[in-house]
């Protein structure tokens, strides 16, 4: 009696967090074939991705298939029909299949073979914006950069005092053209690690240019922080690889740095207003003092009264006259 035979169905269901596009991205990717072909999986109806296979092969392939983030199912075939030697002559003689090299049809199985595993995470690549990086890791390397840009520019800083003894103008523009280039480096490299990020959510690069707008660009930083990335592959490659130690440490620091330096800035704020309103209300306090002594000491004023008084009558003469 043979083994029973087992078949791969497919129905459009998805694991839990995985979306849709990645999986059609990773089937695309398994099938050797393009995404449109792949869409008419998600369909809702049930699909046989492969036959006739033993419990062994069946497994194999479910395996491969939920590494892409879809949920399909093994179905046990039709028990096939034995014949006899006498009912096999009568069969009629098959024709050969036709050329399908020109054609292939999407509910094909796959032509790659099935133990070949799948890439499970992308390669890091710091000054690209290809790629993906997660939310601690795009922490880290922010405060990497943060670290390495501050002794350059003080370098550059303490180059431009050194020269600035020989020539001044020398010294300014040797400052300019080398903090220029320190500048243009930081904004680069701050871009490309932006972009990666971005890809690992699952948006285009080109959203970074919202930190340019008024007051949405001060809020971006925090969506990258905070906005979680895709768990599978998605269109701008496969997941990153998991975190280190040294990259979850970084980025700890990271938000202790923030922490602190939001606090000694509001600190700061709140000093200089204090400051500012106190020096104020002595002015005003001041002012007001000086326009009362003025008021008070002023003879032009003494003066005016004693012409506005009326003229002083003597009484006893008048009697007399």
């Amino acid at each position: 009696m043979s083994d029973n035979r087992f078949k791969i169905v497919f129905d459009g269901t998805l694991q839990a967090g995985v979306d849709k596009t990645t999986a059609q991205f990773n089937l695309a990717a398994l099938f050797k074939t393009d995404v449109a072909s792949v869409e008419r999986l998600f369909s809702g109806q049930p699909v046989a991705l492969k036959r006739d296979l033993s419990a062994a092969e069946a497994e194999s392939y479910l395996q491969a298939l939920r590494k892409t983030g879809i949920e399909a199912r093994l179905e046990a075939e039709p028990a096939a029909v034995e014949l006899s030697l006498a009912d096999i002559d009568d069969l009629p003689a098959s024709t050969p299949p036709a050329d399908t090299t020109t054609y292939q049809s999407p509910y094909a199985p796959p032509q790659a073979r099935v133990g070949d595993n799948l890439p499970a995470f992308g390669q890091l690549k710091a000054f690209t914006v290809n790629g993906r990086i997660g939310r601690l890791r795009y922490l880290a390397w922010s405060l990497v950069l943060m670290f390495v840009t501050m002794p350059v520019a003080g370098a550059i800083f303490a180059f431009a005092m050194g020269t600035a003894a020989a020539s001044l103008n020398t010294a300014i523009t040797i400052g300019v053209i080398l903090g220029g280039a320190a500048l243009i480096a930081f904004v680069v490299v701050s871009v490309q690690i932006a972009v990666q990020r971005l890809h690992d959510i699952g948006w285009s690069g080109w959203l970074w240019l919202l930190t340019l707008v008024p007051f949405v660009g001060s809020l971006f930083p925090f969506v990258l922080m905070f906005c979680p990335g895709n768990s599978g592959a998605n269109q701008y490659g496969a997941p990153p690889p998991p975190n280190s130690t040294a990259v979850k440490v970084l980025a700890v620091l990271s938000v202790v740095c923030g922490v602190i330096f939001g606090i000694v800035a509001v600190t700061g704020g709140l000093t200089n207003l204090e400051k500012g309103y106190n020096h104020e209300s002595a002015s005003y306090s001041e002012s007001s003092d000086a326009s009362g002594t003025d008021e008070a000491d002023s003879p032009g004023d003494a003066a005016a009264a004693a012409e506005s008084a009326p003229p002083a009558v003597d009484y006893d003469q008048d009697e007399k006259e």
